[in-house]
């Protein structure tokens, strides 16, 4: 056998051979590793990206010389080796050299029928992947069984290319790498392989192996062995063996297969051979020690003799991803600092939420945006009142709306989940369900509503009626016909463990976007470190509240709004109580009012009836009031801190419900709560100073009532490029800046959050934006006003508090600018925060180089 090592352009895998990652791919350096800890690896030669790059661009490798490493008649397959296996490849080709002659020979030695499906098993992938013809007549071709079979494919394959079946192996070897090397460079495979994270310019090598043929006498066959449950992380022996087969054609025919490890459910290769049984699983613990992960071995058997064809990371859930790293980190295995860098950040969504188990049937209905993650079983409805109906007789409910509005909030919170016809990433459907933890679909592609007869009309005809049981799967934005399995949350010991490393290392706070007592609750289930953002408004759609509410808006006069407000100042106080004593003595940040009043006002004529009603006030001045209200463009007229001087009584009754509030949880606490106050929409000083020194003069005058002092931390919201323009004279009379990103980059951009969704995926496509900006923040836009913005804050104060807020705060690639930045803290949604956790916990890692290469090597000798 001619020997070979390191060619200009193809590599024998030997434990001395240059083989790395950065130039061959993951594949071929895990099979040098293999070779190195002694387990039996058939004879492999690597090519590396620039060879099978050279080859997608016309290069004819020397594929005799290839073969000539592997002996007189050789056998063998090609495999991918990328340099992530997370970003695919072409599939294996297996028996390349089969031909008419070596199908002969090894008829005499493993019989005909075994050498008839060996061959017709290579003719057939031959066509199809490397020939791209059509499958049609193989297939049938494949019907007819034993040599008629193998003629007729070879037959089909004449008729087809007007040419014989390539004989030569060498021949057949330069046609596989062709096609895999070409179908590497691929337009669609390169999109595909970028959406999962691979750089533009990622390279494909390409393994040579020795095929060991799992048929033949004695004890042959082929399997796949794991040591862990792929769904799970538990520890257990899983996989299978069949017989007389090769590859991975065990998983494919379960039915045939036997189980490896003992199992009542069937025989076992433990118990029918257990010296084979014995050697493949302390392989697999020898592998799981020295290469420091789960691994999923591909082995065969030939003749009783063992051979391992390929290892690869144990393909798995978030759930078992955690579980995996957390276990390995508590055996010495690995450092926990490396077990906070395998786990993906945005990998926990799965854990936090209900997810529809992977392996059950989906009859997807609809398509839309994946808004909030997570799964829920309900009935369809396709109004609040409906939802509200349906929550309190104890059935779970799917509340479809053409979009959501702040007066649809009673409705959500009754729901199971959301599904909207219009919207995107940002709209109040996706930011409520986000907050709440409603698995939510927006933005629906095709979905027509027709509430009045309560019914829905899907992009591909199917009629929805009200009462339908539907599943939604807000992790990948499809809704399902019927109620489908499910798998529960994962917050488990595994779990919080992770996060609590996670937390050790960060160094950028993480709090939480909660606007009721059961969001902070969940914030503080989810560790977060106190409340970034409390929405106030949503406070008031209760129905008792949202009637008074309605009484204040219709007041004519100072006096009156005053003595409306009056009677919601018991109930804000008892929400503040409530929240500042759940939150344990961290830090609360209070946004005072800040919706346009219409939003508070029914649009409908039966609603303007009811509200006229309630009022004891005619309908047509009901009418002319909401008129009245009306703006062109509400969310850039009459709201926050506009209200906030117009109206100045809000804010006054807002105020005194927090500092009422503060010294009242003070006292039960035992220990003093310092509560902060955020203004929104601010873009002028003079607007802070008015308000600030109303809500001083409130401070004053509670200190003075009760006797007691407390202290308290004023700030702004900085939500408009002005305001963040002239931070430097608003830090003036702020102790922190929180940039609420949301509103920022609608009015950065011009976009109405809740309208981009319809164009913004032709944008992305067409890469006018690189992606959506309300999902990832936009560093060269927005991300430069958070600079200025912040810079200029500081150089005025240097101890002014940054953080960001929006829901771009729950985002690892805008938590890394803020941490770049110098930012204090950002502030996320609940069920975003451990995603947010450890996000800074990799980034922290990654800055101080802690872990080095520990995660990616072996530690044997390169």
């Amino acid at each position: 056998m001619q020997q070979m090592r390191d060619f200009k352009d193809f590599t024998l895998i030997t434990p001395e051979g240059r083989i790395t990652v950065a130039a061959h791919g993951g594949r071929a350096k895990c099979l040098q590793r293999l070779v190195r800890l002694g387990v039996p690896v058939p004879r492999t030669v690597a090519l590396s990206f620039d060879e099978v790059l050279r080859i997608a661009e016309g290069h004819r490798p020397d594929t005799a010389r290839l073969l000539a490493a592997f002996g007189r008649a050789p056998l063998v397959s090609v495999r991918p080796s990328s340099g992530d296996p997370d970003w695919g490849g072409p599939g294996a080709v297996l028996n390349i050299g089969m031909c008419d002659a070596r199908a002969d020979s090894l008829a005499e030695t493993l019989g005909r029928e075994a050498a008839d499906a060996l061959y017709l098993r290579f003719v057939m992938a031959y066509a199809e992947d490397v020939a791209h013809l059509d499958p049609e007549p193989f297939e049938q071709a494949a019907e007819l069984g034993g040599g008629e079979a193998v003629r007729a494919a070879l037959a089909a394959y004449e008729d087809e290319t007007e040419q014989p079946f390539p004989q030569d192996p060498a021949r057949q070897l330069a046609e596989v790498l062709r096609s895999m090397a070409r179908a590497w460079e691929t337009t669609s495979a390169r999109l595909l392989r970028q959406a999962r994270g691979a750089p533009a310019d990622a390279g494909l090598g390409l393994v040579v192996q020795a095929m060991a043929l799992g048929m033949g006498p004695g004890e042959s066959g082929s399997g796949v062995i794991r040591m862990v449950d792929v769904v799970t992380g538990q520890r257990q022996v899983s996989g299978r063996y069949l017989r007389q087969s090769m590859g991975r054609d065990a998983l494919g025919r379960s039915e045939e297969a036997i189980y490896l490890a003992q199992d009542e459910r069937g025989p076992s290769l433990e118990s029918e051979q257990p010296g084979i049984f014995d050697q493949l699983t302390e392989i697999a613990e020898r592998c799981r020690a020295r290469l420091r992960e789960e691994m999923e071995i591909e082995f065969t058997v030939v003749d009783g003799a063992l051979s391992v064809i390929d290892a690869v990371r144990v393909p798995r859930s978030a759930r078992a991803d955690v579980r995996i790293a957390v276990t390995l980190a508590e055996e010495g295995i690995i450092t926990p600092d490396d077990a906070v860098l395998r786990v993906p950040p945005r990998a926990l969504t799965e854990l936090l939420h209900p997810q529809v188990d992977p392996a059950a049937p989906r009859d997807v209905l609809l398509k839309g945006m994946a808004a909030s993650p997570g799964a829920a079983v309900g009935k369809l409805v396709f109004s609040s009142e409906a939802a509200q109906t349906a929550a309190s007789q104890g059935e779970p409910c799917i509340l479809a709306r053409r979009e959501t509005t702040p007066e649809d909030i009673r409705g959500m919170h009754a729901a199971n989940a959301v599904i909207t016809e219009r919207g995107g990433m940002t709209s109040h459907a996706a930011v409520i369900a986000r907050g709440l933890g409603l698995p939510a679909i927006v933005g629906a592609t095709g979905l027509r509503l027709d509430p009045r007869r309560r019914r829905a009309i899907t992009a591909s005809g199917r009629v929805l009626s009200e009462g339908d049981v539907v599943t939604v799967d807000g992790s990948t934005g499809e809704a399902l016909k019927g109620a489908a399995p499910m798998l529960e949350p994962g917050l488990d010991g595994p779990f919080r463990k992770l996060l609590a490393w996670a937390d050790a290392r960060r160094d950028i706070g993480v709090r939480a976007n909660a606007d009721t007592p059961a969001d902070a609750r969940m914030a503080q289930d989810f560790a977060a470190e106190g409340i970034g953002l409390c929405r106030t408004e949503h406070m008031f759609f209760e129905p008792a509240r949202l009637t008074v509410m309605r009484e204040m808006i219709f007041t004519d006069n100072s006096t009156d709004r005053a003595a409306a407000l009056e009677r919601l100042l018991p109930m804000q106080r008892a929400d503040f109580v409530e929240l500042f004593e759940i939150m344990a003595g961290k830090p609360v940040c209070i946004r005072l009012f800040d919706p346009p009043l219409h939003e508070f006002l029914p649009s409908d004529r039966e609603g303007l009836r009811g509200l006229a009603e309630a009022l004891d006030l005619p309908l047509s001045d009901v009418t002319h009031r909401v008129e009245a209200l009306s703006e062109f463009n509400p969310m850039l007229g009459l709201r926050g801190v506009r209200l906030g001087v117009t109206l100045p009584e809000i804010y006054d009754m807002q105020a005194r419900a927090i500092f009422e509030a503060t010294v009242e949880a003070s006292r039960r606490a035992g220990a003093a709560v310092v509560p902060e106050i955020m203004i929104p929409l601010v873009s002028a000083k003079r607007e802070v100073e008015l308000v600030r020194g109303r809500i001083d003069s409130v401070a004053v005058a509670v200190k003075t009532e009760t006797g007691q002092e407390f202290d308290y931390r004023l700030g702004v919201m900085v939500e408009t490029p002005r305001a963040a323009l002239r931070s430097g004279e608003i830090a003036q009379h702020s102790a922190f800046l929180s940039f609420g990103t949301n509103d920022l980059t609608q009015m950065t951009y011009g976009l109405s959050r809740d309208d981009a969704g319809r164009f913004m995926g032709t944008y992305v496509s067409q890469e006018v934006f690189p992606e959506d900006p309300f999902h990832t923040l936009d560093r060269d836009g927005v991300g430069e006003l958070l600079l200025l913005g912040a810079e200029r804050g500081r150089r005025t104060r240097p101890d002014v508090v940054l953080s960001v807020c929006g829901e771009h705060g729950g985002d690892p690639d805008t938590i890394a600018f803020c941490r770049e930045a110098g930012f204090d803290y950002v502030s996320c949604s609940p069920f975003r925060v451990p995603i947010a956790r450890l996000a800074a916990a990799h980034l922290a890692l990654r800055a101080r180089e802690s872990v080095g290469a520990g995660a990616a090597d072996d530690g044997l000798e390169d």
